[in-house]
């Protein structure tokens, strides 16, 4: 039964050889939430877990920051694309992974274009599951970490203002929200422009994956980005992949 306010999680400990990060599993069936508390633990992490979209939610308002959070999104009562949708329109860029039922193509597209950074399909293997885990979270420590005698901080692409180590998107003098892929995603384009990156590419560089059939995935985020930052930036060149460019001035 959904309550209006969250019952403190249920948490696993976890592997005691690293700092553990803290991670939220949002997820109804029982032996799938205590299959990923167990190998989660491994990572290491503390995991907490809910059984349902309303509790989760609350849980992951009221008792974070938190690390990750692995969203299921066939869930009793609040559905958890409704789940990504309220955390990513409250400012939330926790890094959410989704579960998703193998053929469940459109739910996989929409749970990412509300701003969900990657996706599980059921049923995945271990090793998949700490990979996806771990590629997120090496995006995640890159905030704050010094910059490379060669990696600018700041990049400023006409209107476009991005700040590395902020973290943080301006388009004029207003600043663009974006969940951590999709500023990696950005920068990753920003810093050479002109230059076309095909799907594989930005597969290696941002999602730090190369699975089968996940090239879809590109399309989605590229999608997202231009809602957010206006469409003149990105463009798609045919046969190959996308490049960023500057927006021309219009003549007056």
């Amino acid at each position: 039964m959904n309550t209006t306010a969250a019952q403190s999680p249920t948490m696993l400990p976890a592997a005691a050889t690293r700092s553990p990060r803290r991670v939220l599993v949002i997820e109804d069936e029982p032996d799938m939430a205590r299959l990923l508390c167990l190998h989660l633990a491994e990572l290491p992490a503390q995991v907490h877990t809910q059984g349902d979209g309303l509790a989760g939610l609350l849980a992951a308002q009221q008792h974070g920051p938190w690390d990750l959070i692995v969203l299921d999104l066939r869930l009793p009562g609040l559905g958890g694309l409704d789940v990504c949708r309220s955390l990513r329109q409250a400012g939330d860029r926790v890094p959410i992974l989704m579960l998703t039922a193998r053929g469940a193509e459109l739910d996989r597209v929409l749970g990412l274009e509300l701003g969900a950074d990657d996706y599980l399909t059921k049923p995945f293997s271990v090793l998949e599951l700490a990979a996806r885990v771990r590629a997120l979270w090496r995006r995640v420590d890159e905030r704050g970490r010094p910059a490379l005698d060669d990696e600018p901080v700041t990049l400023n692409r006409g209107a476009l203002r991005a700040d590395r180590l902020q973290r943080r998107v301006w388009l004029g003098c207003d600043e663009v929200s974006l969940t951590e892929l999709e500023f990696e995603l950005l920068w990753c384009f920003a810093r050479e422009p002109g230059r076309a990156f095909s799907r594989s590419e930005l597969l290696d560089r941002v999602w730090d994956t190369r699975h089968d059939g996940y090239e879809h995935t590109v399309n989605t985020h590229i999608n997202r980005l231009r809602n957010k930052i206006g469409a003149g930036f990105i463009h798609t060149v045919w046969g190959r992949g996308y490049r960023f460019e500057e927006p021309q001035a219009q003549p007056s």
